[in-house]
């Protein structure tokens, strides 16, 4: 009876571990989906953003970044508003973190968006996914999710596929600038929607964030409006939406599963970007950029092997 005792004791963690990891690629696989759509409808809504400012829809100039930020986040609000209100408790304004995430946003957002105004759409997103790295070192430092030495070897052969993608120089001009401070301010955003993730619902979060980021570019956004033209209300229209459900969709995967799990499937905003510059502004990647976007799918999805040890 003792040996019999013994054995079912030291069975029971094993037991208990294997059930841990059949769980844990459950939550992994029903983020998945939720992170791929939401990081094709992101950089589909910068493009809407980047034909806004760009394009000579407002006089003969492109419309100035910050109001088409301010417009994600107050269109954003007012769509959603009659689906949340009543899930947003007051007292969510309260919290100092709530403040501070959506700050996060509203700057990676105009920082972006200043970049496309003047950058090509798949170098912006190059500089801007030191925000992916950013998210996974400050995800294992502060959060406590799991460092791997292959998971890390996984997000550097990812930054890789970036690096071929953009093949960027040594020259730093003010757009490059503002893309890579719009991929810091993201990375951080990130790491403070998996660490708030419990502290609302996914629709609460998303609408606690678009009202921030109304609130704090109103009078910069307000003050740059151009004149009301068919094609602007367009795009603003596109860009707003597919910010909003983007953003909803990344709440709701990383309210799912790791920081750390999701960091490399950000990398596929990329592979959209290129595919959007091609079809849009004509810029047809060529073999280098091809290889590097083979290399961001093989990082990946590579993750989705990768157990806790």
């Amino acid at each position: 009876m003792c040996i019999a005792r013994v054995r079912v004791h030291r069975a029971f963690p094993a037991q208990t571990s294997a059930i841990g990891e059949v769980a844990m690629d459950s939550t992994t696989l029903r983020a998945l989906p939720l992170m791929l759509v939401a990081m094709a409808l992101i950089p589909l809504g910068d493009t809407a953003g980047k034909l806004l400012t760009a394009a000579p829809l407002d006089g003969g100039q492109g419309v100035a970044p910050v109001f088409v930020a301010w417009s994600r986040f107050a269109l954003g609000a007012g769509f959603i508003a009659p689906f949340v209100l009543r899930l947003v408790k007051p007292r969510l304004f309260a919290d100092w973190r709530i403040w501070l995430r959506g700050l996060m946003l509203a700057g990676g957002i105009t920082s972006i968006l200043t970049a496309l105004s003047t950058e090509p759409i798949a170098n912006v997103f190059g500089a801007f996914f030191v925000g992916p790295i950013l998210s996974w070192l400050l995800s294992v430092w502060l959060l406590r999710e799991p460092f791997s030495i292959l998971r890390f070897g996984l997000i550097c052969l990812g930054f890789v596929g970036v690096m071929l993608v953009v093949k960027p120089g040594f020259g730093m001009t003010s757009g490059m600038g503002f893309a890579v401070l719009a991929g810091l301010f993201y990375g951080a955003y990130l790491v403070m929607s998996r660490a708030m993730a419990d502290v609302a619902r996914p629709r609460a979060m998303l609408f606690s964030q678009l009202v921030i980021g109304a609130v704090v570019l109103a009078v910069p956004g307000v003050s740059a409006m151009p004149p009301a033209t068919l094609p602007v209300a367009a795009l603003t229209i596109v860009s707003a939406t597919c910010s909003m459900l983007g953003n909803l969709l990344l709440i709701m995967a990383y309210r799912t599963a790791e920081a750390s799990r999701m960091a490399p499937f950000v990398y596929t905003q990329l592979i959209w970007a290129t595919l959007l510059g091609a079809v849009l502004f004509g810029a047809v990647p060529d073999i280098w950029a091809l290889t590097g976007i083979a290399l961001l799918l093989v990082s990946g999805f590579a993750s989705l092997a990768v157990r806790r040890r």
